[in-house]
């Protein structure tokens, strides 16, 4: 009898071979079991976790501040190159030829564009420029504005508000989301080129990219240099910002992170496409900082790199945009050589990659890095600031981004270029004054509103919101010096009203000389008069245009410091003054702000309108208009309208004549004003539809060393200029209870046939002179 040495199984047919390696065998089963369950459970947890993510991002909608409405008119001080900045800012496409709404094109002294809204949608405009005078060497204002193919001239167009920026992350992101569409295909290849040419073939994962980078690593000492897709730079950037942070704060890279990364990838792919994945990294990917900013999405890179929106986005551009993506050394704000080098690296893996010929990538190579300096500026950053500061205080629940939010400003985005470029202008002459004397360069502030509404229309802050985003013009408290003086006239005016007096007129005789002020039991105080000079008998008109000091605490005196102090206190702005001599001259505290907002009273007969940078908010599709600020009566509106007649010599014949010798003609009243020891130098000064505040001085309240109107008001008339370009002339028109009577200069007498020196003076009915100039009569 034979005995059978087979297995007992391998004789019911289980190869000889797996009994053999049963155990073995079901160790690895055991381990693919748990592997499997490993994998589908992480699969589903990161499933979860991406879909979330991905479903959050897709949704996402950080509040969008938008400008007002770009209005164009003929005679606008706007030029061609300007024009085209604000279309960028709107997002109109450079064409050869414009067809499409929002495109436009150049020509020779117009250009074309077709308008997505308003009354003139979707119709070829042609905008046509004028130079303003046979001197000038640029086309500088617009002449006229002609719709193609239909007769006559439209006296305006109005464009789409142009979006500033959102409101990300209290304001320290810059971000700008655009679908892939809007993105020009070069860029796109320029990306692809540079950082996974193999993009659209791998599932997340690129093996021939590992491979090549694992041989790199075996002769270098770099881990997995190179070897990230955009998928796992997404993954990675999306879900691994601890980790990463980690990373990068202790030197180290971790295996465990880079697995997770890469399995992170394979999942993505699948929950979305790949055109999908590619849109959110082009629009989240970090391109560096900016000032404070740090800039995400390659649309916020090309307005704040180059101006442009992303559709006017040149090969080289676009190829340079990528070359950040991999550092921020190769930033051209850092470094331009090596900004250039590395662009040029970027054409030549286009090249290589096929996505562009050798020739146009040489031809783009030769081209010049042209940066836009101060593009940042240009969004008026310290405007947004303040706008998110009302937000935060208003409806902190808008900044969730869980719906869609829209916030409308009351920014006219052209006349706060126009702001940044006067400030610009202005301020060196300024510093080379401070240099000669070992000081820093000066800072400065701008506030323009529309006094009638209420309406800032332009904001600056500071001279450069990158090197300091200190907001001078909201939150800067400093002496307002003599352009608190028409306040100090103001209460007199209402003060005389009050007791029915009829001695006390801007014709009033005044001694300007030295002289002490006694108070109570302070030590007597001893104004003096800039430079010295002194005017003896003068009226008080022009006492206010020269900016006599000793008649303002002379005025003060006589209607009583209290009173003073108290129109103030009324007007609620700034640290309450002390009902001291010293009051008439601004000895105390206010934001460019305040000043701002007081001084609406002179344009609104006595009402004070309180500022506003917020119109309305869109929230979910419902407009939101914010609480106002209510209007107050601080004054009658006769004695109001003396004092803004009085601030007319201001410009005509007094401290602020030099807007006048520069070229401002249009009727507007202001008020200088410098500060103890030449500290803070002032201008304000207005139209009936547009008043702006300007400051110069030193953060480090250090003497300036100039006066109002040596430091502020070249910036004030630079702007006011350009702001009313073309705009016509609107007189202040006096009020019921106001007669206007000629009077001489010299005496404050009613004007006869010889006097050399007449002017039209404002009285309250009632009050006019009755005596006649006898100084030169015939």
């Amino acid at each position: 009898m034979t005995t059978s040495t087979t297995p007992p199984r391998a004789q019911k047919g289980l190869p000889q071979f797996l009994w053999r390696w049963r155990w073995p065998l079901g160790v690895l089963l055991v381990l693919l079991v748990v592997f499997v369950a490993i994998f589908a459970r992480y699969y589903v947890a990161f499933g979860h976790m991406i879909d979330e993510r991905l479903h959050g991002e897709r949704t996402r909608s950080e509040p969008r501040v938008f400008a007002r409405a770009l209005e164009l008119r003929p005679g606008q001080a706007i030029s061609p190159a300007q024009l085209v900045d604000r279309l960028n800012d709107l997002g109109y496409a450079h064409r050869a030829r414009a067809e499409k709404p929002g495109e436009f094109a150049i020509g020779r002294e117009a250009i074309a564009l077709v308008p997505r809204a308003g009354s003139h949608g979707a119709k070829l405009m042609r905008i046509v420029f004028r130079r303003t005078s046979k001197t000038s060497a640029e086309l500088n204002a617009l002449d006229r504005i002609e719709a193609v193919g239909k007769p006559g001239r439209v006296d305006r167009v109005t464009l789409e508000p142009p979006l500033l920026t959102a409101l990300v992350n209290a304001g320290r992101e810059k971000r700008r989301m655009v679908p892939l569409a809007q993105i020009p295909k070069h860029l796109v290849n320029a990306v692809l080129a540079i950082e996974d040419r193999r993009f659209y073939e791998h599932p997340g994962v690129d093996p021939i990219r590992i491979v090549g980078a694992l041989a790199s690593n075996v002769f270098g000492d770099r881990l997995y240099s190179g070897a990230s897709t955009i998928t796992q730079q997404l993954a990675r950037n999306f879900f691994l910002t601890d980790q990463m942070a980690i990373e990068q704060a202790t030197g180290q890279r971790s295996i465990r992170r880079k697995l997770k990364e890469q399995f992170m990838s394979i999942v993505l792919e699948g929950r979305a496409t790949k055109d999908e994945i590619l849109e959110l990294y082009l629009n989240d990917v970090y391109l560096g900082q900016r000032g404070s900013f740090a800039i995400h999405g390659v649309a916020e890179a090309s307005r704040l790199i180059f101006g442009k929106d992303i559709a006017n986005v040149t090969l080289s551009e676009g190829a340079m945009i990528a070359g950040v993506i991999q550092t921020a050394r190769h930033s051209p704000f850092r470094d331009t050589a090596r900004a250039k080098e590395r662009r040029n690296t970027v054409l030549r893996a286009m090249a290589d990659a096929g996505y562009v010929s050798a020739e146009a990538a040489e031809r783009a190579a030769l081209e010049p890095v042209a940066i836009a300096p101060r593009a940042l500026d240009a969004e008026a950053p310290y405007f947004v600031d303040y706008v998110g500061q009302e937000i935060q205080a208003w409806r902190p629940d808008l900044a969730r981004g869980d719906k869609p939010v829209d916030v409308y400003t009351t920014l006219d985005l052209h006349l706060q270029r126009v702001a940044e470029d006067a400030m610009r202008d202005g301020l060196p002459p300024v510093d080379k004054v401070l240099a000669r004397r070992k000081r820093p360069p000066a800072q400065a502030a701008l506030i323009a509103a529309d006094p009638r509404t209420g309406d800032i229309l332009a904001l600056v802050g500071g001279r450069s919101y990158n090197q300091s985003q200190f907001n001078r013009a909201v939150t800067a408290r400093r002496q307002p010096g003599s352009v608190f003086k028409p306040f100090v006239y103001l209460a007199a005016f209402e003060r005389a009203a009050e007791l029915a007096r009829t001695d006390l007129t801007p014709a009033t005789l005044v001694w300007d000389e030295p002289s002490e002020f006694l108070f109570e039991d302070q030590p007597p105080y001893a104004p003096a008069n800039y430079e010295g000079e002194y005017d003896g008998e003068i009226t008080l008109r022009r006492a206010l245009a020269l900016s006599r000091n000793v008649v303002a605490v002379k005025v003060a005196e006589s209607t009583g410091y209290d009173q003073v102090a108290a129109l103030w206190k009324k007007i609620g702005a700034g640290t309450p003054p002390k009902p001291y001599p010293s009051i008439a001259l601004g000895v105390f505290e206010a934001t460019p702000l305040e000043i701002a907002t007081a001084y609406t009273l002179f344009a609104n007969g006595g009402v004070m309108r309180p500022l506003r940078v917020i119109e309305k908010v869109a929230d979910g599709g419902k407009d939101i208009a914010p609480p106002q600020g209510r209007t107050k009566q601080i004054a009658r509106e006769d004695t109001t309208f003396l004092v803004m007649n009085m601030m007319r010599s201001v410009l005509n014949e007094g401290t602020g004549f030099g807007a006048r010798a520069a070229g401002f003609a249009l009727d507007a009243a202001g008020k200088s004003g410098t500060t103890n020891d030449l500290r803070d130098a002032w201008f304000v000064g207005f139209t009936p539809e547009l008043l702006t505040v300007v400051w110069v001085g030193l953060d480090d309240n250090r003497p300036v060393g100039l006066s109002g109107t040596q430091a502020a008001l070249p910036i004030w008339t630079a702007f006011m200029m350009r702001a009313l370009g073309g705009r016509p002339n609107k007189p202040f028109e006096p009020p019921t209870g106001v007669t206007l009577v000629d009077i001489d200069r010299d005496t404050g007498r009613l004007a006869q046939r010889g006097c050399p020196r007449v002017y039209r003076e404002a009285f309250l009915a009632g009050s006019e002179p009755s005596a006649v100039c006898t100084l030169h009569s015939w």
